[in-house]
């Protein structure tokens, strides 16, 4: 079980090695996926809000339940990272993400070294690492991992960091002790995501259409952008939310904004 005291001292052991690589939120869930993932995910699709991204739909079965992809799995290790450089100003807008080395490495990295850790630790667990490339639901595992709430734009939110983390998981197939989830809403009646969102993207509370988002548009989107979406930014909208609220500089180097980024910005 995953309260032992021998489990509770690996729980600690992996959460005190993953602060050490550079993480800033570390949290454990229990692999077993609720039904509302299966359901909000199906709705989602039906409605065509996964625009062009078909991969999305191809391993859904997976994407919704971790015991498809992973059968055997017990544990989540949910990790994530700041990446928040400061305001955007000048006439060259560059979102905030794309400041610095790329993040799937920056994080896979430090995830491989947290792999040969557990290995140590476990030697027959079978352990599996993801950055945004595995078909699991990473926000809401980081939200039952107590890393934060999932808001009205569909981004996880923290307290401590906002929306600016880029995530990545550890999955094993090893009793490890969960944590808390982060069971408040805190958005409550505010809309500022909404409201700041300059293409409609945010359909509903808490439902994107990623046709209309420029995030879907500028990354997964294969062709001209729409005229009508050329002139948006996407930072903006980020900010207007979190920036001020919860906003801290990150720690690592490899995130920090590289040299013609900040020249292009002080343009």
């Amino acid at each position: 079980m995953g309260n032992t005291k021998r489990t509770k001292e690996l729980t600690e052991r992996i959460r005190t090695f993953a602060f050490d690589l550079g993480f800033e939120k570390v949290g454990f869930a229990s692999a077993q996926s609720p039904q509302q993932d299966v359901t909000h995910l199906e709705e989602w699709l039906r409605l065509g809000y996964n625009a062009t991204m078909n991969w999305m739909s191809k391993r859904k079965d997976e994407r919704s339940d971790i015991q498809e992809y992973f059968p055997g799995a017990k544990s989540v290790v949910s990790l994530a990272m700041n990446y928040y450089h400061g305001d955007s100003s000048g006439n060259m807008k560059i979102s905030n993400y794309a400041w610095g080395d790329d993040y799937h490495n920056v994080l896979k990295v430090r995830l491989i070294k947290l792999k040969e850790f557990v290995q140590e630790l476990c030697k027959d667990a079978k352990i599996l690492i993801s950055v945004d490339t595995a078909p699991l639901m990473e926000k809401a595992w980081a939200q039952r991992a107590g890393l934060g709430w999932i808001g009205k734009h569909t981004n996880l939110i923290s307290r401590d960091y906002g929306s600016w983390l880029f995530l990545g998981e550890l999955i094993l197939d090893y009793e490890l002790t969960p944590d808390q989830p982060f069971e408040d809403d805190l958005c409550g009646s505010c809309s500022a995501c909404i409201d700041a969102c300059p293409t409609n993207a945010i359909v509903q509370d808490y439902l994107l259409d990623s046709n209309k988002c420029i995030s879907y548009l500028t990354i997964e989107h294969r062709g001209d952008l729409p005229k009508n979406m050329k002139q948006n930014l996407m930072d903006g909208f980020m900010a207007v939310i979190f920036a001020k609220m919860y906003a801290h500089g990150m720690k690592s180097l490899r995130l920090k904004a590289k040299k013609i980024v900040l020249l292009q910005e002080q343009e």
